[in-house]
């Protein structure tokens, strides 16, 4: 099957044969061509002009564990330096695209699950006894923006024992992919216009000739793959009411899925002209 090929700012985007919008495909299963979708085709672009913070900082503070019925609850207390938490980013109003009202803060994020917003530098999480776990955290703008400075984010790879305890484990060496937005609920044009999309790597750069971050958008009438050789944020535009998800892989110079932890995530959101919710 032939391909239409867009290049945008680091981002090849792979329109693949979609229905007609009337849910029949037995014409996009035998051409030889793209299907032209009847709506708009997604479309992406580059998040410019964000206020950076070069001298931001995150590290972990202290961890305390106690009992929690079958489960350990282990509490996080986080040291940020150089960043307010909750203060409103200053072009906040001008980005067009969901905001926290709650201002800057901390994005949580525990083996790729939907990440927690910390606006206080603390969080506290119900784990199993005898479980390993990677927790990336990092400095996000009050539009969810995550700030890319390396002293902005940070890994903690711990395990809990069979008594419950906290056991801090070597620091990852192997490449890894996490997912931040889109996420939850977006409801009303402002909100949906302008879809952040923002993922964090770690322990890679992404490039061209190196690892690559394979995005793939399913929605409604819509199977797309988006080739990721730039880490930075973007807007993804036109995306379909509903419910769509993103599927992050992360690959190596030849395609091919790197291997470890963390190197796959699908995450599913939803997006709403109004409420009620679509089911």
């Amino acid at each position: 099957m032939k391909h239409v090929t867009y290049l945008l700012a680091g981002a090849t985007l792979f329109f693949a044969a979609c229905g007609d919008g009337t849910g029949n495909n037995e014409n996009a299963e035998n051409a030889d061509t793209m299907v032209v979708m009847k709506s708009t085709p997604i479309n992406m672009t580059v998040v410019k002009g964000s206020p950076e913070f070069f001298g931001a900082e995150i590290s972990m503070g202290d961890v305390s564990t106690k009992p929690d019925g079958e489960n350990v609850k282990v509490t996080f207390n986080f040291n940020v330096k150089n960043y307010a938490l909750k203060k409103q980013t200053e072009d906040a109003a001008s980005k067009m695209c969901n905001n926290s009202e709650q201002g800057q803060h901390i994005h949580f994020i525990i083996d790729n699950e939907p990440y927690a917003a910390l606006y206080e530098p603390t969080h506290s999480v119900s784990l199993p006894k005898n479980s390993e776990h990677y927790l990336l955290a990092f400095l996000s703008r009050s539009y969810h923006e995550s700030l890319k400075n390396k002293e902005a984010a940070m890994m903690y790879h711990f395990k809990i024992d069979e008594k419950g305890n906290v056991m801090k484990m070597d620091d990852p060496g192997t490449p890894m992919v996490f997912y931040s937005r889109p996420k939850g609920e977006y409801i009303g044009e402002a909100n949906t216009n302008n879809l952040l999309f923002d993922f964090y790597p770690w322990n890679t750069e992404l490039g061209k000739n190196g690892n690559k971050v394979m995005a793939r958008i399913q929605a409604e009438n819509v199977d797309t793959t988006m080739e990721i050789t730039d880490w930075q944020p973007y807007f993804l535009h036109n995306m379909p009411i509903g419910k769509p998800k993103i599927t992050l892989t992360l690959v190596d110079k030849d395609g091919n899925k790197v291997t470890g932890p963390m190197t796959e995530v699908t995450r599913e959101f939803t997006l709403a002209h109004d409420e009620p919710l679509p089911h």
